[in-house]
């Protein structure tokens, strides 16, 4: 198989339509053999200001929807909108003067409008998580009930979340949490995974060694780069071209079946999504 005979999925990159490349980033990735992307909005201060009402909270959602639907015009598949809050917006709130509880609510309210947007439609997933820094005990605990609030939205809505937690390779007990208020542990996604995790389904950062480790893990996964799109840092983490550029070097090493796995298999069984209905040959008509 060569890549012009599979979907080519993305699954955690960020467009920044105020300051980014945004669709030249889109471009890039078609340009390379991507087809599909799941888009995440960027935090809220790189749009606009850090989110502490639920209309600024619309604002960046709107924002990353718009860029998406730009984005799927330029696809040969198309694009989906992850709408969430960054984990890292508790710090921001509580630098700013409000109490860990204060910012806990703030950031909840965030997750419930990113579940309106999931329910009304636009959007696909939501996404949540908790600080990959240290921070004192009153702020992690009031991360983890925001992650917590954010399985219960997934569970009710019956769709997916991606997490941006800490590294490790263990989140047994996150996986736990979620399945505990009725959500399918494969339905949480901890994007940045290296190739071994246990818990939720991993996002494996496009990355060589990382890859080769998750095909002998022999589980379900899906692929990233975590393109953050911000001119002062271009290629950040990984450009957009990367997976695309991964998927070549697997199907060269005859790796067809984890091609599959993380490009057709485990965003169905994730999402709910059909890369392969959802994909336009290169000629533009449907396959």
């Amino acid at each position: 198989m060569d890549i012009e005979e599979t979907p080519v999925l993305d699954n955690h990159l960020h467009l920044d339509p105020v300051n980014g490349r945004n669709v030249e980033a889109v471009e890039e990735f078609a340009e390379h053999g991507g087809t599909h992307l799941l888009v995440l909005n960027k935090p809220s201060w790189h749009l606009t200001e850090a989110a502490a009402d639920e209309s600024t909270f619309r604002e960046v959602f709107d924002l990353t929807v718009g860029a998406v639907e730009g984005a799927t015009e330029i696809l040969p598949g198309r694009a989906w909108p992850v709408l969430g809050v960054h984990p890292a917006l508790v710090s921001r709130l509580v630098e700013d003067g409000h109490t860990p509880e204060e910012a806990r609510d703030i950031m909840q309210t965030g997750l419930d409008v990113a579940a309106e947007y999931v329910s009304d439609g636009p959007a696909l997933a939501i996404k949540s998580g908790r600080p990959h820094y240290d921070v004192d005990d009153a702020v992690w605990e009031a991360s983890n009930e925001v992650m917590r609030h954010g399985f219960e939205l997934a569970a009710d809505g019956d769709f997916a979340i991606q997490l941006h937690t800490e590294s490790g390779e263990d989140f047994a007990e996150v996986a736990r949490w979620a399945e505990e208020r009725g959500l399918d542990r494969t339905q949480v996604v901890k994007h940045y995974s290296g190739g071994r995790l246990v818990g939720p389904t991993k996002s494996v950062l496009a990355d060589k060694d990382e890859l080769e480790i998750a095909i002998e893990e022999d589980e379900p996964f899906l692929m990233e780069t975590d393109y953050i799109d911000d001119p002062d840092r271009p290629g950040a983490v990984l450009g957009p071209k990367t997976v695309p550029r991964r998927v070549r070097w697997l199907l060269e090493a005859n790796h067809d079946d984890a091609v599959r796995t993380a490009h057709v298999e485990t965003p169905e069984a994730v999402y709910g999504i059909d890369t392969e209905a959802t994909l336009t040959g290169r000629d533009g008509n449907e396959d």
